[in-house]
């Protein structure tokens, strides 16, 4: 008897062990499916013209980039547009933020845009990496829709826009226009003969989009090679706008406007058409002024004019723009080789860029009190200090290795930006302070 109770004892055990068994491996299976559910990434899909670009199922989302911090996990600023608070506070500052995972990627890629030049086109110039695409910058006290190019195309119907700066307006323009190419194409109706001045037009929508190069914004002459190689100093004529741009200003809508690195370029200043001073002009006759005395007297003459002028355009000032370059400029060796945005307080901006920001900040104010209603300011500095990953960096032309040793010393392009890349999250911002504008 007592044998018989034993053995029952013993299946009785057995029975159990076997049920927390089948327990345990029921739960790690629901365990494995519900964590890669999480991790699961939308793929890109790309044009099939054989070009190099992102690829369905060979490119994927950086796998670091799905470990977001714990502090945002829960963030519903992170869900998708279509779940967007409601209580979302209606003033606040867009430009202050961070760059958060965007795992959806870019609206478009290289192989569904043609309207990037090659300079930018960094993955048909073979970069090997596509982490710095699935980015998206996120303000921290509003929610921030991604860009809906049917939205912009319907309140820019029957306007015109123009962009009136240097390289980094053409860089810009490019991604407008390619993200406003998931609705309708841009027809090239007018260009220069080097192409830097040039319209575009949206015909379903009868609007038109203008570049105008004017990196001083006013009255300058250059001497250098496409190369940026001098042959002689600028002659910049500090209290005369480029009228390239100032006799169309009265007939635009909206108005896109910022200065930048040019004013770092040796250059003879000018006032009243007489030469008043220099900067790096290493000649003991005239006065040293330095390109600070002109960037403020440039910014002055330009945001004075846009609001005293009879213009009807919504004028959005641009703050200029850090590089990072490392170890070096553009034309002494130079680098940008990182591949994750910064987060803040891991960099601070240099001191140059810090006193152009100043400028900037200074003179938009000043000139923000008269006439408040028809200028903001784009406050790009912050946003793109933190990207030291979305620039082409060695990948400016295309293959940049071949033929030559991997160690080999190429040049960088740490200022401009990458399209698809960082740049894009401008038209997020520039969509949501025309919708400000318009309410």
């Amino acid at each position: 008897m007592k044998q018989l109770s034993g053995n029952v004892q013993r299946k009785t055990f057995s029975s159990v062990l076997v049920k927390f068994a089948v327990c345990f491996l029921v739960l790690g299976i629901a365990y494995r499916l519900f964590s890669s559910s999480l991790l699961q990434f939308s793929p890109v899909l790309v044009g099939n013209d054989g070009e190099r670009g992102l690829s369905v199922g060979k490119t994927t989302p950086p796998q670091v980039v799905a470990e977001p911090p714990p502090e945002i996990t829960d963030d519903p600023f992170l869900n998708l547009d279509d779940h967007a608070p409601e209580n979302v506070t209606e003033k606040c500052n867009l430009f202050l933020g961070d760059w958060v995972p965007e795992p959806n990627g870019p609206m478009y890629t290289n192989t569904t845009c043609h309207t990037i030049e090659a300079p930018q086109n960094c993955m048909k110039n073979g970069r090997p990496d596509s982490d710095y695409i699935y980015w998206r910058w996120k303000p921290r006290d509003c929610y921030l829709p991604k860009f809906d190019p049917s939205k912009f195309l319907n309140i820019m119907r029957k306007k015109s826009m123009a962009f009136i700066g240097d390289s980094i307006m053409r860089n810009h323009v490019q991604s407008l226009l390619c993200m406003l190419s998931k609705v309708e194409k841009a027809v090239d109706i007018y260009h220069d003969e080097p192409y830097r001045n040039r319209r575009w037009s949206f015909p379903s929508y009868k609007f038109t989009v203008s570049l105008f190069w004017s990196p001083f914004l006013t009255k300058a002459r250059t001497f250098e090679d496409d190369n940026g190689v001098s042959t002689g100093l600028i002659q910049l004529h500090l209290d005369e706008l480029d009228t390239l741009w100032t006799k169309h200003i009265e007939n635009l809508d909206y108005v896109i406007i910022a200065g930048g690195k040019w004013f770092l370029k040796s250059a003879l200043y000018y006032e009243n058409n007489t030469l008043v001073g220099c900067h790096n002009c290493h000649n003991a006759n005239i006065t040293q002024l330095g390109f600070l005395y002109a960037y403020r007297k440039a910014i002055n003459s330009v945001l004075k004019f846009i609001v005293g002028s009879k213009t009807k355009a919504f004028t959005l000032f641009r703050t200029s723009v850090p590089d990072h370059f490392e170890n070096g400029e553009w034309n002494t060796g130079g680098y940008c080789n990182r591949t994750r945005p910064f987060k803040e307080g891991e960099i601070e901006i240099n001191d140059t860029d810090k006193i152009l920001r100043r400028i900037e900040l200074e003179e938009f104010q000043s000139a923000a009190a008269e006439n408040r209603a028809s200028l903001e300011l784009f406050d790009a500095t912050l946003l793109s200090l933190l990207r030291p990953d979305g620039h082409p960096g060695v990948y400016r032309t295309e293959r940049p290795y071949a033929g030559k040793d991997k160690h080999a010393k190429i040049q960088n392009d740490c200022l401009h930006w990458c399209l698809p890349g960082p740049i894009d999250s401008w038209n997020d911002l520039l969509l949501e302070m025309l919708l400000k504008h318009s309410n």
